[in-house]
């Protein structure tokens, strides 16, 4: 069995969002350095279905979550309007272009 932590700094942990999906924040930072395109949008939307948006910045930065957005739609699930709604948000603040 598989201990979840809420500890991102430990290289050693298994971030509490990739219970479906185990790994360390070791190995979790490698892959999302490594994988190809594909991979990557699904770890990122894994990240941003599963993770407390605090967190996810942790793994990814908005730009990236901006130019992959169209890709990254539909491994949102439950969170897509959540997203929508943040990024509409700064866009309307101005915080964001287009």
């Amino acid at each position: 069995m598989t201990l979840l932590s809420t500890d991102l700094r430990d290289e050693d942990s298994v971030p509490y969002f990739l219970w479906d999906d185990p790994m360390t924040v070791r190995e979790l930072r490698e892959r999302l350095r490594t994988a190809s395109e594909p991979e990557r949008v699904r770890l990122v939307g894994t990240i941003l279905r599963e993770a407390r948006d605090t967190d996810v910045w942790e793994w990814v930065s908005l730009r990236e979550v901006v130019r992959l957005w169209p890709q990254l739609q539909r491994h949102l699930g439950r969170r897509r309007a959540f997203w929508e709604f943040l990024l509409s948000r700064w866009r309307q603040q101005g915080l964001l272009d287009g």
